[in-house]
């Protein structure tokens, strides 16, 4: 007997710092969902993350995702909050608020040329 469940569909949004999908994760894996986002940040590690920065990147994005309580989720308002999430962390960076990791696999300053307090 066929299965007659309806399939799901997994959207996705990837920026280089960013990845968001419908799905919610159960034992490691994405499972599609219509009505939940899970966000992955700085899947490459290219940066050091301190608690409190990732908390901001975080409370953004519930606050991004409050702000389309209701809206379809689609691929458009995904690569919108995509794009807000890695406009935020463009400016942790330049604010001196995150730094890039050394150890990272690959260091190509995406984001720019590191920056110090010093040369604010």
């Amino acid at each position: 007997m066929a299965d007659t469940r309806p399939v799901e569909t997994l959207l996705k949004s990837t920026t280089r710092h960013v990845r968001l999908f419908t799905a919610c994760v159960e034992g490691g894996n994405l499972v599609p969902s219509s009505d939940q986002l899970t966000l992955d940040v700085d899947p490459d590690n290219e940066f050091l993350w301190d608690a409190p920065v990732l908390t901001k990147v975080q409370e953004r994005f519930a606050e991004l995702v409050g702000a389309q309580a209701g809206a379809e989720l689609s691929e458009y308002n995904l690569r919108r909050i995509g794009s807000e999430l890695e406009g935020l962390i463009r400016q942790l960076l330049q604010a001196g608020e995150l730094r890039y990791n050394p150890d990272a696999r690959v260091l190509n300053y995406s984001m720019g040329l590191p920056r110090s307090p010093e040369t604010l």
